[in-house]
């Protein structure tokens, strides 16, 4: 490659990055803007079941966090210290953040669920945020640019911190609906932009599909509940479904291969 060819090719490329932010940014804006505040309620805190069963309030909701942290803590020892995942070297902080983030939630959302409120929603938001965050940039570190994406990881995990405090502190919930729900967005345009670095690349499409699918489960909480004659609620099939994305990544990770070189 020629030297000006490099050098247009340089342009082009920061140029994108550019636009990418500017995209990006545009529409936080446009959200924050269009979208009405979302106060804190007491009726957020109430659940369809939220029986005792074992001695344990709000059972259901509280056990079925316990598969987070197996699967959290297996996939965060082997992405750091073992080598059956595919993980590029920058990406390991990505996954180890993610990883972490779903282990943590077995801990912050059993404990907000024993008993809910607004003093222990933090712990269950925190942990969500992070792994989402985390995976968000995984996949900019993967499609994008690897120095993009570290810096996507830690500018989303201070932005998540940062939500939470404004929701305390403000009482609007909008920032942290905003951290969740734009990834199901993100994901599967960086998907269809930009070419896969490794193989497999189809399970990013199944995890967005679960993401959504576990949100239309807590959304619809009672119904759920009351459709399977009050097993399971959707609230507790969402902590399910949510289980699963940890571990369809981690089959990812273990069977897919380099497509395209990139650095990391």
């Amino acid at each position: 490659m020629t030297q000006s060819h490099s050098w247009d090719f340089g342009r082009w490329w920061r140029a994108k990055r550019v636009r990418c932010c500017c995209i990006a940014t545009l529409i936080f804006f446009v959200l924050i803007t269009i979208t009405p505040k979302i106060h804190h309620s007491p009726s957020l805190h109430i659940f369809a079941d939220m029986r005792n069963l074992i001695g344990v309030p709000n059972t259901l909701n509280v056990v079925t966090n316990f598969p987070f942290l197996i699967v959290g803590i297996v996939g965060l020892v082997i992405s750091v210290c073992g080598n059956s995942f595919k993980i590029g070297k920058g990406e390991v902080w990505g996954w180890a953040f993610f990883y972490s983030g779903i282990a943590g939630l077995a801990f912050g959302s059993a404990y907000y669920h024993l008993d809910p409120g607004d003093d222990r929603v933090i712990w269950d938001q925190l942990p969500v945020l992070v792994s989402i965050s985390s995976l968000s940039s995984v996949l900019v570190m993967e499609r994008v640019d690897g120095q993009m994406g570290i810096a996507c990881l830690f500018s989303l995990i201070i932005f998540s911190l940062i939500s939470i405090q404004y929701g305390r502190d403000f009482d609007d919930l909008r920032l942290c609906m905003i951290v969740q729900f734009v990834p199901c967005l993100a994901i599967p345009a960086i998907i269809l932009l930009f070419p896969p670095k490794y193989t497999h690349s189809s399970y990013w499409f199944l995890v967005t599909g679960l993401y959504l699918l576990a949100r239309f489960e807590a959304i619809y909480d009672k119904k759920v509940y009351r459709v399977n004659h009050y097993v399971i609620s959707g609230h507790s099939l969402e902590h399910l479904c949510l289980t699963a994305i940890p571990i369809f990544l981690s089959i990812m990770l273990c069977f897919r291969n380099i497509k395209i070189q990139r650095n990391c």
